[in-house]
């Protein structure tokens, strides 16, 4: 199946199967950055912003069990 045949079927799936899928994508991305990939330019720049952000305000964020918990609210049923 190619890419533009996935991405055409996307629509018709129910929101499980949806999220099921991208859980998978995630995981792969993941992978791919443990096994050493490397970030493309737009990725490292998104991480250099984010991480200049942190030193100039390291108390400016939530902590991570917060950001899980409104996540988890935010995709429920």
């Amino acid at each position: 199946m190619s890419k533009s045949e996935i991405l055409e079927q996307l629509p018709n799936l129910g929101r499980g199967d949806r999220r099921e899928i991208l859980e998978r994508i995630w995981e792969v991305e993941e992978d791919d950055l443990v096994r050493g990939a490397q970030l493309d330019a737009d990725e490292k720049s998104l991480l250099d912003r984010e991480l200049a952000e942190f030193k100039a305000d390291p108390k400016a964020g939530s902590e991570w069990n917060e950001v899980e918990s409104r996540l988890h609210q935010q995709v429920r049923p």
